[in-house]
């Protein structure tokens, strides 16, 4: 044993210097006659003839320059996989930060990455990564530039410390990646390695800072011959328990406190050919074991939620549409829609129920099943294609004793296919895309409620100007159709993104006989993304008409956006600042009448001082615009002139102990402002045990916070309706706390808690005196206002017409959160336990009591769900 250490050692120590002088070349795989043990071990029989590649180049702190610790990297294959091995020497080994995290968890601390382009496209790719404690990451590289960490491969990893500093070995299954059949494989490769405590980075092939494509300048990876991609084949297996247990009413036919479910189904994951891959599932489970945070939505605009189910995450970024090329985009006010919104898929059902004492709904229309098929054909071609079938819906109903089933979502379908161009050196793309959704309707009913087809295709692409790809232009133009009943398309064409209604709009209207609704869209971006000067700019436009709602998410339409702007960058460290940027831009938005809805000037700055404390900031200024949007519907209104300001200070992520303070405020006038402060404070007391606290505090004061529109044919200044607004003074307290323990790279446990106090309190009830201004006929006196009925005379008492309202004051309490503990027993295949508890305490009143709303909660009767999931991996 003892010669054999000394044996590695001197395989190890015998290394060059890494050197910054020397271009990077070629990396050459050899070819190993039996499987390398994965042990984190670089044994020196194991890797006797690899090529040692070194040469590394920093890009932070000082760019360009020779590491302060040497790297030398080394790659093997054999018929299964590829073998990248690690030697990361290190002056003071008892320095190195090994901080253990779970999967994914991008925790500060030494590190090592494997970054691969198989497809040698050099605009994609995989990346691997080890760090020093042995926590793995990976994902997938995309647009040249970007990369997206939630995809998981299914590969092995290990590391080891010694007196010379640490070493990893990471083992990739062909199966993970995707390259053409070829007798040789020419691949792209580059490495990086983090040094934490120094806060140094380097890689092999460097990406200057001023300038923009990381995967298109990787090194060729040579050596790999004789292999074929494997007719990949994984099947994962699972089966969920559950158990809810909660608060219920006395009565209810449906819910007695308790319910326990037991589901199995599976996913499979399948070659087709050499480089696109099948994902299927058959009765897929797509129980989240994270809860989505609570949130108070006081405006028109649904609540966007990020996708945590892995079969829509996984190859995700092929479906992206409208952006490649450039590496920033800037919106100002812009509505861009995203296209593909997974989470249309599986969601809760949208139909009404009648009147009824009790009601069973589903959470969720059931996935009957989804398959997508993703990857590169002819070298260049990117392709995705994905279907899903949802369940027809039926809710339970009881009224009286009297129980019958209710259609709440029809069986539905939805498409998407996606194909990409890509020309040699990813100077130029060219791709088109399209989505279906198509409901098959049982209910008569519900087809007044849902559209029947909604459409989108559209073209996207870009290129670059020059030779150097300083400059890139990027654009999409698309257009969609959506139909369905008189009844549904004039519902559509008045709801929050439309509001074709609009009384004094000159270019819009509703049109009742109407079956279908068609618009069009895009938008072009011109970038500057090579220098120390750096620009952004772009116009936009989406018809009135446009809706891609039904199969992507979407705000609004029927406007046209545009911005112009840039900055400049400082790269190199000086006495105080280690970095530096700053930029500004000119916005406006328009309608489609031509009413300017926004517009301003806006600059923003970031600083890195040397203790790699950060600061960053933006400031803005608004001057007066028409508003087609506060009366939702009705007639415009003027948004007077405001004032933006918003700062944030983070410290050194390094030290055990991090936090970061952020605040920003807008001002209109005293009586029209909002303002807010987060505080992020973490602790590290053990290097697999973190703890972080994330308190928040909004406060919002606005006099026209909209109530509702009334018909009174004697309101002829604004169209013959009522348009009523009140004084909102809402505060609103979240915090979320996290506690992440990580036993091993694949046992961890979690728990989240995010409690929310959200109080609005309404008054001083006005209306609408003229359109296209801001007076308003403020009812407040005893002659115009009943504070006992929340009753309105807006003609006064003796005129005889009144409107009744609803008292809107309001205070939402809620307490949400869960514990998963995570354990990988074997690659790919994994174990959850979770538990998840919502309490929520909800008064109709504004009362702003954290220390009493807190203890209510406690009080009161938790909903508990238990859930044991086990996934299984079997590929042969």
């Amino acid at each position: 044993m003892f010669n054999g250490l000394v044996a590695t050692a001197a395989f190890v120590a015998a290394v060059p210097v890494d050197s910054p002088l020397v271009a990077p070349q070629a990396v050459r795989a050899i070819r190993v006659p039996v499987p390398i043990v994965v042990d984190g071990v670089l044994g020196a029989a194991e890797w006797r003839g690899a090529m040692q590649v070194s040469g590394f180049v920093q890009r932070d702190p000082d760019e360009g320059v020779a590491p302060t610790e040497s790297t030398v990297v080394y790659v093997a294959y054999d018929d299964d996989a590829v073998y990248v091995g690690a030697r990361l020497f290190d002056t003071a080994p008892d320095s190195i930060l090994a901080r253990l995290g779970r999967r994914d968890a991008g925790v500060h601390a030494d590190e090592f990455a494997f970054y691969v382009d198989a497809y040698h496209d050099r605009r994609s790719g995989f990346f691997f990564s080890l760090n020093a404690a042995g926590t793995m990451s990976d994902g997938v590289l995309y647009n040249d530039d970007w990369d997206d960490d939630t995809w998981d491969g299914v590969w092995q990893g290990s590391v080891t410390a010694d007196s010379l500093g640490w070493s990893a070995e990471m083992r990739i299954p062909y199966s993970q990646l995707r390259f053409s059949s070829a007798p040789a494989q020419v691949w792209g490769v580059n490495f990086r390695r983090m040094v934490a405590r120094k806060n140094e980075v380097s890689f092999y092939v460097l990406r200057p800072k001023k300038e923009s494509g990381f995967v298109s300048r990787f090194a060729d990876l040579v050596g790999i011959e004789g292999i074929r991609p494997r007719a990949r084949v994984e099947v994962l297996p699972y089966v969920t328990s559950r158990a809810q247990l909660g608060p219920h009413t006395a009565g209810d036919p449906f819910y007695d406190g308790s319910a326990y479910t037991a589901t199995a189904g599976a996913d499979l994951r399948a070659g087709v050919g050499g480089s696109l891959t099948l994902n299927a599932t058959v009765n897929p489970d797509f129980g989240q074991v994270e809860v989505d945070p609570a949130v108070v939505n006081l405006s028109d605009v649904e609540t966007f939620f990020q996708e945590k189910r892995p079969f829509f995450i996984e190859n995700s970024s092929i479906f992206n549409f409208g952006f490649g090329g450039a590496n920033n985009y800037w919106g100002f006010n812009w509505a861009g829609p995203d296209f593909f919104y997974t989470r249309r898929i599986g969601r809760a059902p949208q139909g009404g129920l009648p009147y009824a004492d009790y009601a069973d709904v589903p959470d969720g229309a059931s996935i009957l099943g989804a398959a997508k098929l993703t990857g590169k054909v002819a070298g260049s071609w990117n392709v995705g294609v994905l279907s899903a079938v949802t369940r027809r819906e039926m809710a339970q109903i009881d009224s009286a004793g009297l129980r019958r089933a209710v259609e709440v979502e029809p069986l539905t379908y939805y498409g998407v296919a996606r194909v990409q161009k890509e020309f040699p050196q990813g100077r130029h793309g060219v791709g088109v895309m399209a989505t279906l959704g198509a409901r098959g309707f049982d209910d008569p009913a519900l087809r007044s409620q849902l559209n029947s087809t909604s459409t989108f295709a559209g073209v996207d692409g870009w290129t670059f100007l020059d030779r150097d790809k300083e400059w890139v232009v990027t654009g999409w133009v698309a257009g969609s159709r959506v139909r369905g009943t008189q009844e549904r398309i004039t519902a559509l064409q008045q709801d929050s993104r439309h509001y074709l209604q609009r009384p004094d709009a000159r270019r819009l209207g509703v049109d009742p006989d109407a079956t279908s609704l068609s618009g069009w869209g895009g938008r072009v971006y011109l970038n500057k993304q090579k220098g120390n000067w750096f620009s952004n700019s772009a116009v936009g436009a989406m018809s009135p008409g446009f809706d891609v709602h039904d199969v992507g998410f979407m705000s609004r339409t029927g406007l046209l956006n545009a911005h112009a702007g840039g900055g400049r960058q400082w790269t190199e460290p000086g006495r105080i600042l280690r970095r530096a940027e700053m930029g500004g831009a000119v916005f406006r938005n328009w309608n489609w009448d031509g009413d300017v809805t926004w517009t301003g000037v806006f600059q923003f700055g970031w600083l890195q001082f040397l203790n790699y404390y950060n600061v960053d900031w933006s400031l803005a200024y608004n001057p007066e615009t028409v508003n087609d949007r506060r009366t939702r519907g009705g007639p415009l209104t003027l948004n007077l002139p405001g004032y933006q300001a918003n700062i944030g200070v983070n410290s050194d992520s390094r030290k055990a102990w991090t936090w970061g303070l952020s605040g920003g405020t807008y001002v209109r006038t005293a009586d029209d402002r909002n303002a807010y402060v987060n505080v992020l404070l973490g602790f590290r007391p053990a290097p697999n045990v973190s703890l972080t606290f994330e308190p928040g505090l909004y406060v919002n004061r606005t006099p026209t916070q909209y109530i509702g529109a009334w018909a009174d044919p004697t309101a002829t200044a604004t169209f013959e309706q009522r348009y009523v607004f009140a004084s909102l003074e809402q505060l609103e307290l979240s915090g979320g706390m996290r506690l992440d323990w990580t036993f091993t790279p694949r046992l961890s446990l979690q728990l989240y808690m995010q409690p929310l106090v959200s109080s609005a309190d309404y008054g001083y009830f006005r209306g609408l005196a003229q359109p296209r201004s801001n007076e308003y006929d403020v009812y407040d006196d005893a002659n115009t206002y009943d504070p006992e009925t929340q009753t309105i005379y807006p003609n006064g008492r003796l005129a005889g017409d009144s409107i009744v309202l609803y008292d809107p004051d309001f205070t939402a309490r809620s307490l949400r959160g869960n514990a998963v503990l995570r354990w990988e027993y074997r690659p790919g295949s994994t174990l959850y336990f979770v538990w998840t508890q919502s309490r929520s305490a909800d008064l109709s009143q504004a009362e702003f009591d954290v220390g009493s709303s807190m203890r209510d909660l406690f009080h009161t009767p938790a909903e508990n769900i238990f859930m044991v999931k086990a996934t299984f991996w079997w590929s042969p």
